[in-house]
């Protein structure tokens, strides 16, 4: 029995060393349970709650993807603020009419890339005519489009938050080392986020607009591409039975 056991002690070591995909802890947990050629029995850990763990913004554990616990990190965005042009990638055409919408129509770029970011039916018009509307008095009354960022920034933190993207004040913190007070703080570093995204809506405009065109593109589909294809059924045609002379 000792000599079998042997064995089979054996075998299971040869067996964790041709595996390259099994960890240290993983082979000292399974050798500490073999002791005098007897298996131990191991007692399971009690697993963490997701209680206590926070969410992102669109209901993933701030662990998903990453140990428990500890915050996800942000995503750059796929293209910068200036890149009006944007990648020479698959993409370079959907760039192109991002760039010709939003310097022509940015009433259709904004309710385009709402549209995808809602993925629900209206909202296109929705956002598309108050933005139009806007547009229009800021230009008549103020000489300039004063009025739609208002409405439109709104757009910005939504892809920020549903993506987990880097924010202005992020940025600024990791290239110059200021605003750490902000982002120290999650509630302080979201409201200082808002602000920038209102701030590059009101001085940037077009060239927010025509950003979150592009990642919106990269990374949704269009909610008409989502459509299920229906099935037809084609009855078959009357056959008649010929009969012999």
């Amino acid at each position: 029995m000792a000599h079998n056991n042997n064995q089979d002690a054996s075998g299971n070591d040869s067996n964790e060393e041709s595996s390259p995909l099994l960890n240290n802890q993983a082979k000292n947990e399974k050798q500490s349970n073999v002791v005098d050629g007897k298996a131990s029995a191991v007692v399971p850990q009690p697993q963490k709650s997701l209680a206590a763990v926070g969410w992102t913004a669109n209901g993933l554990p701030l662990g998903h993807g990453s140990v428990m616990g500890e915050p996800m990190g942000r995503t750059q965005w796929d293209s910068s603020l200036c890149a009006c042009l944007g990648r020479n990638d698959e993409f370079c055409s959907s760039d192109l009419e991002v760039c010709l919408l939003g310097s022509m129509a940015p009433c259709v770029l904004y309710g385009s890339n709402v549209e995808r970011l809602g993925s629900a039916p209206g909202t296109f018009a929705n956002h598309c005519v108050p933005y139009t509307g806007l547009y229009l008095i800021g230009q008549a009354f103020f000489g300039w489009n004063c009025l739609a960022p208002w409405f439109s920034y709104s757009s910005r933190t939504a892809i920020r938050r549903k993506f987990n993207l880097e924010g202005s004040c992020e940025a600024l913190h990791r290239s110059c080392g200021c605003c750490g007070s902000c982002v120290e703080d999650e509630l302080q570093r979201e409201s200082c986020e808002s602000a920038f995204d209102f701030a590059t809506h009101v001085f940037c405009h077009l060239c927010a607009l025509c950003q979150e065109g592009r990642e919106l593109r990269r990374r949704m589909p269009h909610p008409g591409f989502n459509a299920q294809p229906v099935l037809v059924m084609i009855p078959p045609g009357e056959q008649a039975m010929g009969r012999g002379a």
